[in-house]
């Protein structure tokens, strides 16, 4: 009698199985998906490589514009993007300053504005830097300009990422 208790009909034994084979199907088909979402999160941020901008004896004491391109990847994404910066020589050593005010992002330009010479001028916000990035007090910006890494590599001016200023 305990056998007729235990026995699986053929309903319940199709069931089971049914329900086994989509589960063991959906499983199949969802796993690459969600580890095609994943991936990119789950990837090691890389670090910007140094990108060969100008010859460093074009430099000078006056800041320059300096124009560049850098491989961006952005989760799947792999594009170039347009960036650039002031450079300019102090002495033996190089200074180069990201354009993007620490206000609301406006492209700060330098000795633009006749009322404040020899300074780095944001025209959205009249927002002012001095020559070496400082933010001049009194005005928008509450932060320094950021400072790109740089080396200098047979002659020539290589630049890295943009950093916050150090104290």
């Amino acid at each position: 009698m305990s056998e007729k208790k235990h026995r699986v009909s053929r309903r319940q034994f199709l069931n089971y199985t049914l329900t086994g084979v989509g589960g063991f199907m959906a499983a199949g088909m969802l796993m690459p998906m969600v580890r095609f979402a994943l991936d990119p999160v789950l990837r090691p941020i890389s670090t910007q490589d140094l990108v060969q901008v100008k010859k460093v004896d074009e430099l000078t004491e006056e800041p320059q514009r300096v124009d560049f391109k850098i491989q961006q990847v952005d989760a799947w994404y792999e594009s170039e993007e347009a960036r650039s910066a002031w450079v300019y020589k102090e002495g033996e050593t190089i200074v180069a300053l990201s354009p993007v005010c620490k206000h609301l992002g406006c492209t700060v330009n330098w000795n633009s504005d006749p009322g404040n010479p020899e300074k780095f001028f944001c025209p959205c916000h009249y927002g002012l830097y001095d020559k070496d990035g400082t933010n001049v007090p009194g005005t928008p910006p509450l932060a320094p300009l950021d400072h790109y890494q740089y080396q200098v590599k047979d002659g020539w001016l290589y630049l890295g990422g943009a950093r916050p200023k150090e104290a």
